[in-house]
């Protein structure tokens, strides 16, 4: 690759990235003008057309899908090697893409950041709390903490806490609907549904030994938002299906209580994933154990 060729990669992965010439420019400091002029240089240069270009928005060829794919390896590769000579540094360093889901980024996840950023005050960490399924090297993160496991055997996995996920109700609702007894009974109870990233709609699944049944529920609420359903139980909406990290302390309280005990859900364990690598980089290893230490 030509040492003038890497500039290009930069310029191409961000552009794709804003999906904007106007964007771009303003990320840059240059004008629009400047942009068009630099992609149609490189346009010109490859012999291909890497955009489609539109008033507001650009979309990618597919000579440009190609491009991107490529030049967003290349640039992973130049970073892994820059980390792992650096490797070996006393003092971790440099930038630290963090993502995590938005109740539990707030509430758990943000106060450990701030602890490691006194704590390592020369790792820059940027922390993106999102609900819907990432990529971690298209959207260049350097670790992701999530409910679940993910299916991409790219990455490693560790675990950082079980979590187990039930079904609870306010002690109003079940003194004013009864409490069910068996996943039947289901059908004719208000439930709170939660609408999440790609799960079956209204479908729970209910365990019982090697037994499994589906449910499927219906109520007046739902949401995609895990903080609303959860307040929508505590005022008496319905059944809703939550994890012991967000509802334990309403159950201890007894704001709510747990229905059909007798039946057990999908865990919903806490998972910390990232890149394997044969050497990560310090940052990466002490944020890493950091946030083991702090679960343990």
């Amino acid at each position: 690759m030509k040492i003038e060729t890497a500039p290009d990669l930069h310029f191409f992965v961000l552009l794709a990235k804003l999906g904007s010439m106007s964007a771009t420019a303003r990320e840059l400091g240059v004008t629009p003008p400047a942009v068009t002029k630099r992609l149609s240089q490189m346009e010109q240069k490859l012999g291909v057309r890497l955009v489609n270009r539109t008033t507001r928005r650009i979309s990618l060829t597919n000579e440009g899908e190609a491009y991107l794919a490529q030049a967003s390896d290349i640039l992973n590769r130049i970073r892994d090697m820059e980390e792992s000579v650096a490797s070996g540094r006393a003092v971790p360093k440099g930038l630290l893409r963090v993502n995590a889901t938005p109740g539990f980024g707030r509430t758990r996840i943000a106060p450990i950041v701030s602890r490691f950023a006194h704590a390592y005050p020369e790792v820059e960490v940027e922390l993106h709390l999102t609900d819907r399924p990432i990529s971690l090297v298209e959207e260049a993160y350097d670790l992701a903490i999530r409910f679940g496991e993910l299916p991409d055997t790219r990455l490693t996995a560790r675990k950082l806490m079980p979590n187990r996920r039930f079904l609870c109700a306010s002690p109003a609702y079940l003194k004013q609907a009864g409490e069910p007894q068996t996943p039947q009974e289901l059908h004719r109870h208000r439930c709170i549904l939660h609408r999440q990233n790609d799960d079956v709609y209204g479908t729970w699944r209910l365990h019982k030994g090697r037994a499994v049944e589906l449910v499927k529920v219906r109520g007046a609420v739902s949401s995609n938002d895990g903080d609303i359903v959860l307040n929508w139980a505590l005022d008496g909406h319905g059944i809703v299906q939550r994890s012991e990290w967000d509802a334990a302390k309403y159950l201890a309280s007894g704001r709510l209580r747990e229905v059909m005990p007798g039946y057990t859900l999908p865990p919903a364990d806490l998972y910390l994933y990232y890149l394997s690598r044969s050497n990560l980089p310090a940052k990466m290893r002490a944020f890493i154990d950091f946030l083991v230490a702090e679960f343990q």
